[in-house]
C-alpha cells in the first residue's frame, strides 16, 4: 500500500465511502418514550429515535474563560467540579437524565410525568445551590471576595431526533431539534437573571413551579427574545430550597 506522508492512500477512499453510505442510506426509525441509551442506537447504520416532546435543560457556567486566566488551574478544576455535581445530582433528583458534559455545562433531558415542570424547578435548584452552598463554600475555604460562581440555566421543549455518531470506541448520541439548540443559546442571554425557560415550557408548567413565596407571586417574569424574533420566553432570579 502506498504511503502519503503519515497516511495510506485509502485513508481518504474510506472516509469518503463511509461519507457516500450516510447520506444514501434510508433512515430506520423508532418512537421513544424514555430518554435512549446509546448502546440502543446503532452505530453502524443510520438508525434513530424519535420524541414527541422532549424538554431539554442546559446548566452553563458564566465567565469561565475568566476564571481559568485568573486563577490556578486547580482553584478552577474545584468550581467545575462543585457546580457539575451539584447540577448533576439535581437533575437526577428531578427525574432528569444528564445526556452530555460538555466543558463547563451540562445537558439533560426529561421526559418523566411532569418534564417541564421539573425542569423548571431544576433550574431554581441549582441557583439555590450555588447561591447557598457552592458560593459559602467557597468564602468559607479561601475567604471572602476570592470568587463568586455565576451560572445561567436555559430550558426549552420540542420534537427531538436522535441519532449515535462517532467511530467505534469513540461515539456518543447527537439531540437534534429546536430545545436542543435553544437550551443552549438560552444561557448565552446573560446573568442578569440565572434561569431562562421558553413560553412553551411556561405555559406547562404546574402553578407551583409559576407561583412562589408568601403571599404567592409570579416566580418569572415574560421577555422577548430579541435575537429569536422576539420570541415569548420567561426569567426569574427565585430559588428553590433543596429538599
Amino acid at each position: 500500500m502506498k504511503m502519503v506522508g503519515l497516511y495510506a492512500v485509502s485513508f481518504a477512499s474510506d472516509i469518503e465511502a463511509e461519507v457516500k453510505r450516510i447520506f444514501r442510506q434510508q433512515w430506520e426509525k423508532s418512537k421513544a418514550t424514555t430518554v435512549p441509551e446509546p448502546e440502543n442506537i446503532a452505530l453502524e447504520k443510520n438508525e434513530g429515535k424519535e420524541i414527541e416532546n422532549g424538554t431539554v435543560l442546559y446548566a452553563d457556567l458564566s465567565g469561565s474563560t475568566n476564571m481559568v486566566q485568573a486563577k490556578a488551574a486547580w482553584f478552577s478544576a474545584e468550581v467545575y467540579r462543585a457546580y457539575l455535581y451539584s447540577a448533576a445530582q439535581i437533575i437526577r433528583n428531578e427525574g432528569g437524565v444528564v445526556t452530555a458534559y460538555d466543558g463547563d455545562r451540562v445537558m439533560a433531558v426529561f421526559m418523566n410525568d411532569w418534564p417541564n415542570t421539573s425542569a423548571a424547578r431544576c433550574a431554581l435548584r441549582i441557583n439555590y445551590a450555588v447561591a447557598r452552598i457552592i458560593n459559602p463554600a467557597i468564602e468559607a475555604q479561601y475567604g471572602a471576595g476570592t470568587f463568586t460562581v455565576k451560572q445561567v440555566v436555559g430550558v426549552d421543549r420540542s420534537p427531538l431526533f436522535v441519532a449515535r455518531t462517532g467511530v467505534r470506541g469513540d461515539n456518543d448520541l447527537v439531540w437534534v431539534g429546536r430545545a436542543a439548540n435553544y437550551a443552549a443559546k438560552l444561557t448565552e442571554i446573560g446573568n442578569d437573571d440565572p434561569s431562562f425557560i421558553t413560553g412553551e415550557v411556561f405555559d406547562q408548567l404546574h402553578d407551583s413551579a409559576k407561583h412562589g413565596g408568601n403571599p404567592k407571586q409570579l416566580m418569572w417574569r415574560e421577555r422577548q427574545w430579541s435575537q429569536m424574533n422576539n420570541m415569548r420566553i420567561y426569567s426569574s432570579n427565585w430559588w428553590w430550597a433543596l429538599p
